[in-house]
């Protein structure tokens, strides 16, 4: 397990590396310790701007080697979202480090998490929420999937969507409250009254009954929150999703 000093160094090294690089325009500490806001278990979450007629992937490609040299890194693999291509990096210590490369035009905040350290930064759109409508027509989509996995008798398939189930009516509610619907960052702000009920939509094994018992009370769940959102969508859609999400 990775240290806060051990974290610090590797840190210092990147903004290091980032600052001395001719081809970098602009830096920033992006996530939980963008503010002073971590723990123990926060890991590095950096971003950079690079200057017009340099690729992204030069920049990465030659970070990646200093990385992997100095600290041994175990794997890396990149996520591309608009302009930007995230490369993350896994060390031995168990330390992820994100590493944002972003066009010098388009480099900016999208969210709060944001703190800029060096160079010019734009003003950007923020990173859009997922829509209601999405997540509501997910929902629906799920439970009639997850019903017919359970008849053809594929557990693990019908484990997978009722998971969704209930994943998307977390989201629906932290939309609907005012909080993060992204990758659960919400989740934990939410009032008991609405995560204590669908707990009981863990599976908690792959029983068929067991199985039909979580899709009934994930499906109860999705329907309270689609009256919550809009009641005359729920009037037609309730008696359907009553049907296939019975016990």
């Amino acid at each position: 397990m990775f240290t806060a000093e051990h974290r610090d160094h590797v840190r210092h090294r990147i903004l290091e590396l980032a600052r001395t690089d001719p081809r970098v325009t602009a830096g920033a500490l992006t996530g939980s310790t963008a503010f002073g806001a971590g723990d123990d278990w926060s890991d590095i979450d950096v971003a950079f701007g690079i200057a017009d007629g340099i690729t992204s992937e030069d920049i990465l490609h030659d970070w990646t080697q200093v990385l992997d040299r100095e600290f041994s890194v175990l794997d890396h693999f990149d996520l591309r979202s608009g302009s930007s291509i995230y490369r993350v990096f896994l060390l031995p210590s168990g330390l992820e480090v994100d590493v944002a490369v972003t066009p010098g035009e388009d480099f900016g905040a999208r969210g709060p998490h944001f703190r800029a350290l060096f160079g010019p930064t734009h003003q950007l759109e923020p990173t859009p929420q997922p829509s209601a409508s999405s997540l509501i027509g997910l929902g629906w989509h799920h439970v009639l999937h997850a019903r017919s996995c359970i008849e053809r008798h594929k557990p693990w398939q019908a484990e997978y969507w009722i998971s969704a189930i209930r994943d998307h009516t977390l989201a629906l509610a932290c939309l609907r409250l005012g909080e993060n619907a992204v990758y659960g960052r919400g989740v934990d702000r939410l009032p008991t009254a609405v995560t204590d009920p669908l707990a009981d939509a863990l599976v908690r094994s792959l029983d068929e009954q067991e199985l039909r018992r979580a899709l009934a009370v994930a499906t109860m769940s999705l329907i309270g929150e689609l009256e919550e959102w809009d009641p005359a969508l729920c009037s037609r859609l309730k008696p359907l999703l009553q049907e296939f999400g019975e016990k």
